[in-house]
């Protein structure tokens, strides 16, 4: 009795630990996938053995999934790396409680408002980060303004990154998307992010994939900048947060405006 009683919590601690551990494989499998189960153990610290324990019992519950990695040019007669990428059940296990309600709501705003009230909602939403990330971005270089965007969001919940694309500009991918089940019945949620996007970052973005579209990663392709940022855009941008935070920006676009109309 006594033997058994002094065990028992020891055995509770291991169980904590072990889900702890796993709750860690998860969300980096969430924030990095696909990933293979080496990257895995390397971030963690973990071996082998112990990855594949903690996968087999993800894969089990329905968590991810496996897949393969896309060849890129010649790459022998070797077996294709095997990855591991979220689900969505995965994912809804990640902060999805309200997707129904949400939903509801604007099912329910669309029939009573029309499809344009639903868009302007949309708006709404990212209007209060497009201010605030408008506002702090005017003090950062603009070969890091992609990065801090990606931090911003990431902070939001979207774990969000940047890099840099082959074929020029950078890209934005978010691994998790909080309203990704009710964006997938409305668009206009993604329609605006991505408007945002554009305002935020003063250039023109393009967006290649949503995981409401049933794509692992949401995939923002940003333009590269011309010059050292310092366009009108940005001025523009910058005067648009609030005319009284900066006045000498407010008087340079009003100048512009008026040689462009010739008043």
């Amino acid at each position: 009795m006594s033997g058994t009683d002094e065990t028992a919590p020891a055995r509770l601690s291991g169980v904590s630990a072990e889900r702890s551990t796993r709750a860690r494989v998860a969300r980096l499998i969430l924030e990095h996938g696909p990933i293979t189960a080496a990257a895995l153990g390397e971030r963690l610290g973990l071996t082998p053995a112990a990855v594949r324990r903690h996968l087999d019992a993800l894969l089990a519950d329905g968590m991810i999934e496996h897949r393969t990695a896309r060849p890129r040019g010649q790459r022998g007669r070797g077996r294709p790396a095997k990855l591991f990428a979220i689900t969505d059940a995965g994912r809804s296990a990640f902060e999805h409680a309200y997707d129904g309600l949400a939903g509801n709501a604007l099912r329910f705003l669309a029939e009573r408002a029309g499809e344009g009230a639903v868009a302007e909602f949309a708006r709404s939403q990212v209007a209060g980060l497009v201010r605030r990330l408008r506002h702090e971005l005017r003090d950062v270089p603009a070969d890091q303004r992609v990065r801090f965007l990606a931090e911003a969001l990431s902070a939001d919940g979207y774990a969000a990154s940047a890099s840099k694309a082959s074929l020029g500009g950078e890209q934005l991918c978010q691994h998790h998307c909080p309203v990704a089940h009710v964006a997938a019945e409305f668009p206009q949620l993604c329609e605006a992010e991505t408007e945002a996007f554009a305002q935020i970052l003063g250039t023109p973005v393009q967006r290649l994939a949503t995981i409401a579209h049933g794509d692992g990663v949401c995939t923002t392709h940003v333009s590269p900048r011309r010059g050292d940022g310092r366009t009108r855009d940005d001025r523009v941008a910058g005067a648009a947060t609030d005319p009284r935070d900066d006045a000498p920006a407010t008087h340079e676009v009003i100048d512009e405006t008026s040689k462009e109309t010739g008043r």
